[in-house]
């Protein structure tokens, strides 16, 4: 019986972790999706152009911070593109 009651309070535990994670993962998927969307639509829209400066462009190092970063790092590449730091 003691078992049967451990097992079960196992399986709760290891329900609840998976509950957890899968719920804070999907935000960050989420954000990662929403910050490479923004770069498409700030690359298409031309808007680093607005402020004299060329667009962000698509290499390795722009699409891992916006895909990390999300929306944040978005801003913080348009930010230093605007400050004149080249990646």
């Amino acid at each position: 019986m003691t078992d049967l009651l451990v097992a079960l309070l196992l399986l709760v535990v290891i329900v609840i972790i998976v509950w957890y994670l899968v719920k804070h993962i999907s935000a960050i998927i989420v954000n990662a999706i929403l910050g490479l969307l923004l770069l498409v639509l700030i690359n298409f829209l031309h808007i680093m152009q607005w402020v004299g400066k060329p667009d962000l462009g698509y290499d390795l190092a722009t699409l891992l911070i916006c895909a990390i970063g999300g929306l944040p790092g978005v801003l913080i590449l348009m930010l230093i593109s605007i400050l004149g730091i080249t990646i």
